[in-house]
């Protein structure tokens, strides 16, 4: 009897022993073979090969060990997928915690506002850690691909930082940022003032992506605004040079040359908003919250012109006669070196003299790079 009694008290402290070896081990930094081990874990992935996975990525145990205490602590079932970093200090309690809260590691990408779409792709195949799923595929497919077949694709796209998991697709980033455009959009339509000349959401993202690239000054956006809303209110061209840029470089997939010349402003293209009244075809960049809603709650004023100051502001006029002596301050003093002049001198003639002065607005600011 005292034999059996011995046996079971040994048997016991063993027991006890091991439970203190295990509850001591899990909370001993694992040994990791980098300073960080990183792991995408697919869904469906089981718990036994979620173990196994992390010892072949570096982490330094028994990968049974592993699964023993995923399966006893009665949470294997709910670690999530996602993309994960361990870092030097985490035990084996916080790494199934971070398993099952879904603590991913994150990358991100900024998409800068007044971006062309073209600039969206380069920014999004050089981001790191992001799969290029949209390699290979011209826009429309991309379009088509993310769930928007027939959309032209400028414009669409909600310029913000994006956070996204290690090893996720760009066409996953493509679709919150075009869901987030569309949100955007709705929000401002809903709000919009009433009696524009605009009368479709998609008019207003058109013309917010002219507001983009025309404001270099914040406080300016919403009298740049009601410019255009003037214009179109009385059938007067927009005369916008961003618009004639894009209808020379991005819209036919060429790099645009750097100066805009008189000549360009008489070439005809969809976009050459000079020789075409009305809005463009389509948005000529991403525009921001800003430029939505300023072109759907421009500022009240009356003015048809605006001219660059030279340090991001503009000088905005009612009249021709105004905008003359604007330009004659601001632009024609101050000709680019070795560049011709696209401005057009003032010719015979109200509507002549309306065109030509028009025209002689200043060149559109440089697209803002990002930081």
């Amino acid at each position: 009897m005292k034999v059996w009694r011995t046996l079971l008290l040994l048997t016991v402290m063993t027991a006890a022993g091991a439970a203190a070896a295990v509850w001591w081990w899990l909370d001993q930094p694992l040994d990791l073979a980098s300073p960080v081990v990183e792991l995408s874990i697919e869904p469906g992935t089981a718990p036994r090969e979620v173990a196994r996975a992390w010892v072949r990525a570096g982490v330094l145990t028994q990968p049974e060990a592993l699964y023993q205490w995923f399966r006893w602590s009665g949470q294997a079932r709910r670690i999530r997928a996602g993309s994960y970093a361990l870092e030097p200090g985490t035990s084996p309690r916080m790494l199934l915690a971070k398993l099952v809260e879904g603590d991913e590691a994150f990358e991100r990408v900024r998409l800068i506002e007044g971006w062309t779409f073209r600039q969206f792709r380069a920014a999004l195949a050089s981001a790191p850690q992001l799969k290029a799923g949209s390699a290979g595929l011209d826009d429309a497919a991309l379009m088509a691909a993310i769930g928007l077949p027939g959309q032209p694709p400028e414009g669409r796209f909600y310029p913000d930082t994006y956070l996204y998991s290690r090893g996720v697709s760009d066409l996953t980033v493509l679709r919150r940022a075009a869901a987030m455009q569309r949100q955007r959009l709705d929000e401002v339509w809903a709000g919009r003032a009433p009696g524009l000349p605009i009368k479709t959401p998609e008019q207003a993202l058109v013309l917010a992506s002219i507001i983009e690239k025309e404001t270099g000054l914040p406080g300016d956006r919403g009298r740049i605004a009601a410019v255009f809303i003037n214009r179109l209110r009385i059938g007067m061209p927009l005369q916008t040079d961003p618009s004639v840029i894009y209808g020379l470089s991005d819209a036919v997939g060429q790099p645009f040359g750097g100066n805009l010349r008189k000549r360009d402003l008489q070439s005809d293209t969809p976009f050459n908003t000079y020789t075409r009244t009305g809005l463009p075809p389509t948005p000529i960049a991403m525009p921001g919250l800003a430029s939505l809603r300023a072109a759907v709650q421009p500022e009240a004023t009356r003015a048809l012109y605006f001219v660059a100051r030279g340090d991001g502001s503009s000088v905005f006029s009612d009249d021709l006669a105004a905008h003359n002596r604007a330009v004659n301050q601001f632009q024609r003093a101050k000709p680019p070196a070795g560049a011709q002049s696209a401005v057009a001198p003032v010719a015979a003639g109200p509507a002549a003299a309306a065109a030509a002065a028009a025209a002689a607005r200043a060149p559109a600011k440089s697209p803002r790079n990002p930081p």
